[in-house]
């Protein structure tokens, strides 16, 4: 008897069908109800938790509940909350998720908190698009200040103190740096197109900035988008030319104290960095 006609003999079926639910009924169905009855221990807030806020002992307590279905990142460990904080708002009863935690509790201004004196941070407009490189300006980015229609001449000017500086934060209008996303959040707002630059600056080369901002239009070039050990070898060559320059000049404070330099015939090298990421525009 071949296979074909066991298929049409009424008896096989029905013995076959009788089998299966037999394995569903006595097989499948036990493992389903105990992967439902199984339970484990989870950590559970009992008082409410702002963003910023250090996630503390009297703050959580670890409960038993069902381990069905419950996400992969959630909190089960009292240990992995040492030295957190709430990356978002928490409520009483919900679930601590690794997503709404941080090590930083300022993550939306981090780049102010590590700031140690020896230098500040100011903020210039972005008066145009085409003035801010487009909107592609990020933080960690090395860029050089150019100055046009600068006073009543109208000039042109590359301040040798802004050669290479680094940007903290790009911030559109509603004050939000383009860099900060909460993690476990998504944003489906449309993009909102940067209105101010942060820059990293000694008084120097603030007190320049102020003046360039108030007296001219600011343009930005991009000159290195990398890593931070690169980037920081562009920082410590402008260093060591305002180090010579206030030697030199200790009154030299605003643009129009020092000549305006090409940059293709500056004496201020340009630092060999290992990466091939990132590099000059050629401004006309």
């Amino acid at each position: 008897m071949n296979f074909n006609c066991l298929l049409k003999n009424r008896t096989f079926i029905g013995a076959a069908c009788i089998i299966l639910s037999l394995l569903i009924c006595f097989g499948l169905t036990p493992l389903f109800n105990s992967a439902l009855k199984a339970q484990t221990e989870i950590i559970r807030v009992t008082k409410d938790i702002k963003k910023g806020d250090a996630i503390t002992a009297d703050k959580f307590e670890k409960v038993k509940v069902g381990a069905y279905n419950l996400p992969d990142n959630v909190v089960k460990n009292a240990d992995e909350l040492k030295g957190k904080f709430a990356a978002a708002d928490l409520v009483r009863g919900d679930y601590i998720l690794t997503s709404k935690l941080t090590d930083n509790p300022y993550e939306e201004n981090e780049y102010l908190y590590k700031l140690d004196g020896t230098k500040g941070a100011i903020s210039v407009s972005i008066k145009s698009f085409a003035l801010g490189l487009s909107g592609k300006l990020k933080s960690g980015d090395i860029v050089s200040i150019i100055a046009s229609d600068y006073g009543e001449m109208r000039e042109t000017k590359i301040p040798p103190e802004l050669q290479y500086v680094e940007v903290l934060a790009v911030t559109n209008a509603k004050g939000m740096d383009e860099s900060v996303q909460v993690k476990g959040e998504k944003n489906n707002d449309e993009k909102q197109l940067p209105s101010t630059v942060t820059l990293l600056a000694n008084t120097i080369q603030a007190r320049i900035l102020a003046d360039l901002e108030a007296k001219s239009k600011i343009h930005m070039a991009l000159v290195y988008r990398g890593t931070a050990e690169n980037a920081k070898k562009f920082l410590e060559v402008q260093d060591e030319l305002l180090k010579k320059q206030e030697s030199a000049n200790p009154k030299a404070i605003l643009p129009q104290s020092a000549p305006t330099q090409n940059p293709a015939t500056s004496s201020t090298q340009t630092p060999v960095v290992s990466s091939g990421q990132g590099g000059r525009e050629n401004v006309q």
